[in-house]
Order: structure tokens, then C-alpha cells, then sequence
């Protein structure tokens, strides 16, 4: 009697024991998607309060891009918008919006000598790209964690712990089919 209770015992201790290690490996991913999403959010404010000196650089020589200027300011308002709503699908549009009218911006600039002498226009230029280096790098890290918490949360035994204490699925940040294809770096000149 006394071993089976003994046995009994530890069958019961490591099932709670492993239904733990479960569950907290589920909350590990879950927060390391909330992390590398906060880690986007960072490099998108610092890209987010770069662009208004670089459109004010840009405005004192390009008087007649307004449209140019514009679509940058509008794009720049859509991914605010979107990331404050944590709107993974809306973001990456936005996103995609904006790399082309900065990449517009910038292609324009090549019509201004003296815009793309000035120091400051450079060293914005230059932050900004490598703003958008380390985001894709980011949005790369972040869709990996998500994609590590979908399938955890599906899969047996993981997807039981998942559906009684409310684990969702999050999205990911796709990109727009224009932003993985070759850029036509003729048609940013015309």
C-alpha cells in the first residue's frame, strides 16, 4: 500500500510540476512578443520625432514638393495612429506607406544640390536609414516571437493550459507585397 501510494504521490507532483513548466513557458513567450513589440515601438518614436527635421531641412529648399512633403507627414500620422492602436495589420501599411514617401523625399532630394550638401539634411538622411535598418531587423525578431506563440499555443499538450487561462494568438507584421519585391530605382527618379 505504501508504495503505490508513493508512486500515486509522484505521479500526481510531477504532473503538476509539468503543467507548471507549461505554463510558464506560455507566459515567457507572450512577454517576450510584448518586448520585441516595445522594441519596435522605440525605434519608431525615434524615427517618429525624426522625420519632422528632416521635412523642415527639406522644406527650406524644396518650396515647390509640397505633395512630396505632404504624403510624409500624412504616412508618418498613420503609423502613430496605428501603433498606439497596436494594430499589427494597420502598422504594416502604414509602414509601407511611409518607406515610399520617404523614399520619395529622398530620391527628390537628388534634384537639390544644395539639399543634399547640407549637413543636417545628411546626418538625418543617414539616422532615418539607419532607423529603417534596425526596424526591419526588429520586425523580423518580433514576428519570430509571435510565430513561436502560435504554434506553442496550438500545439498538445501546451494548447490545454493555453485555452483555460486565455492565451491568444498574436498577429503578425506583415509587409505589403511592394515592399519585398525589387525596388525600380529608375521610377524613384522620374
Amino acid at each position: 500500500m505504501e508504495i503505490g501510494l508513493i508512486i500515486s504521490l509522484a505521479v500526481v507532483l510531477f504532473s503538476i510540476f509539468y503543467l507548471v513548466m507549461l505554463y510558464n513557458g506560455l507566459v515567457s513567450l507572450k512577454h517576450a512578443v510584448s518586448k520585441h513589440l516595445a522594441n519596435i515601438d522605440v525605434l519608431l518614436k525615434q524615427r517618429h520625432d525624426e522625420l519632422p527635421k528632416l521635412i523642415e531641412t527639406c522644406k527650406q529648399y524644396m518650396k515647390h514638393e509640397q505633395e512630396t512633403l505632404s504624403k510624409v507627414i500624412t504616412a508618418r500620422q498613420q503609423v502613430s495612429v496605428a501603433q498606439s492602436n497596436h494594430d499589427m495589420i494597420a502598422l504594416g501599411q502604414a509602414e509601407t506607406n511611409l518607406r515610399a514617401s520617404t523614399g520619395q523625399l529622398f530620391a527628390l532630394a537628388e534634384n537639390y544640390p544644395e539639399l543634399k550638401a547640407d549637413s543636417s539634411f545628411a546626418a538625418l538622411q543617414n539616422r532615418i536609414s539607419e532607423l529603417e535598418n534596425a526596424i526591419a531587423d526588429r520586425r523580423e525578431v518580433y514576428n519570430e516571437a509571435v510565430n513561436n506563440n502560435n504554434v506553442r499555443i496550438e500545439q498538445f499538450p501546451d494548447v490545454i493550459i493555453a485555452r483555460w487561462f486565455r492565451f491568444h494568438a498574436f498577429d503578425l507584421l506583415k509587409f505589403a507585397k511592394s515592399e519585398v519585391q525589387d525596388v525600380d530605382i529608375k521610377s524613384l527618379f522620374n
